[in-house]
């Protein structure tokens, strides 16, 4: 039988056995709706609850400033779209986010601009980094939000947050910021970082699937996204995942227990990895080498497809990506990459490789040790890589 590496931990993680244990008694025996009075659902409340402040300690917020919500995709939309309507009354109808945010930001901001909204996209540069001088230089009478992403899902830069939380604070702006991949990665403090919202999702740091939060600074008030119940303090309905819930809070607590000693053998065996790749003739790294997420590495190969990549790994129980699960369905080259100003034919053979604390050095050896004859075989049959060797002639 083939050894799968896992090698995608930024499209989603295993559920971690402890979380797991967390969540069991939720399911069978406290499974009481949290709403209800009796014993039963009491029970169930004290585990939400629970979770609650687990989130809120994690990033340093209150537990009345967390709210649950099936994923950071709904959080980013819930955030964006509220906060949106919201100021609109006020004549505040200008949005500010960058050219390389993650689709549930991206595509929230153009329905807004079907009601209307009007929304500067930032650009980024080679290195996958916005620049705070750049938000700060967008920002008008009339804006109503910025929403920069904590770390990119696809090239795992890093972006200023506080730097930019600084110019929003002073400015007078909201400050939304995805953090769904920089989770367990990077110490994130609301208060310090001036965030006035952050998005969060459990299955990307050992969590649940279909579990997430928003968190919305104490005193902000914007439409719900989902009404029809009096559920998390009467701002979106519907009955509680309680198992999911519980379950997040557990991992949360995990994740960010002890971030620099989690993080420091992930970037190591990381590091290897890129040293270790960067070998192979016209391969590069997209993205600044230090600011980045500990786990993640992503690379172009010029001349093939990431697809073919993808599949040829696979066959070799690699299992990686060629940039966010979210649009693996489509054949255009990453959006992220066109951004930072790869050209489409480069963009197209892209790899992204995201590692977690359940990896392992055997893992990175099996890697290093598949690659180069996999992106060698493809280029023996790339017309596209026959010119390219042919220029250079």
């Amino acid at each position: 039988m083939t050894r799968i590496v896992y090698a995608d931990n930024a499209a989603t993680t295993s559920t971690a056995p402890s979380v797991v244990k967390a969540m069991l008694p939720y399911f069978t025996e406290l499974y009481g709706n949290p709403s209800s009075l009796y014993t039963v659902g009491q029970e169930a409340r004290e585990g939400v609850d629970h979770a609650r402040q687990q989130v809120a300690d994690a990033i340093g917020a209150l537990s009345s400033e967390i709210f649950f919500t099936s994923g950071g995709s709904e959080a980013d939309n819930w955030a964006i779209k509220g906060i949106a309507h919201a100021l609109a009354a006020k004549g505040k109808k200008h949005l500010i986010t960058s050219a390389f945010e993650h689709h549930a930001v991206l595509h929230s901001m153009e329905a807004l601009q079907k009601e209307g909204f009007e929304v500067t996209l930032l650009p980024v540069y080679e290195n996958g980094l916005v620049k705070p001088q750049d938000v700060a230089d967008a920002i008008r009478p009339d804006t109503a939000l910025v929403s920069i992403m904590y770390a990119n899902n696809e090239i795992g830069t890093i972006q200023p947050i506080p730097e930019i939380g600084a110019i929003c604070r002073e400015k007078g702006v909201l400050f939304h910021t995805d953090a769904v991949q920089a989770i367990g990665m990077v110490d994130i403090d609301v208060k310090a970082q001036n965030i006035d919202l952050l998005s969060l999702s459990g299955h990307k740091f050992h969590g649940p699937k279909g579990i997430g939060a928003l968190y919305c600074r104490r005193g902000l008030r914007f439409p719900n996204l989902i009404d029809g119940g009096a559920q998390e303090l009467n701002r979106r309905a519907g009955t509680e995942n309680v198992p999911g819930i519980v379950g997040l809070g557990a991992a949360i607590q995990e994740a960010t227990a002890d971030i620099p000693g989690r993080t420091a053998r992930i970037q190591a065996m990381r590091d290897r990895l890129i040293d270790g790749v960067l070998q192979i003739p016209r391969s590069r790294l997209n993205g600044d080498r230090q600011h980045r997420l500990a786990g993640n590495a992503n690379f172009c190969f010029e001349g093939i497809e990431g697809e073919s990549l993808l599949l040829m790994l696979d066959a070799k129980g690699i299992a990686a990506s060629s940039g966010s699960a979210c649009t693996s369905g489509s054949l255009d080259p990453s959006h992220v990459l066109l951004a930072i100003g790869l050209p489409h034919e480069i963009a197209h053979g892209s790899l992204r490789i995201s590692l977690s604390d359940v990896n392992t050095e055997e893992d990175v050896d099996a890697i290093l040790e598949a690659l180069p004859p996999i992106v060698e075989r493809l280029r023996a049959m790339s017309p596209l890589w026959e010119r390219i060797v042919q220029n250079q002639s």
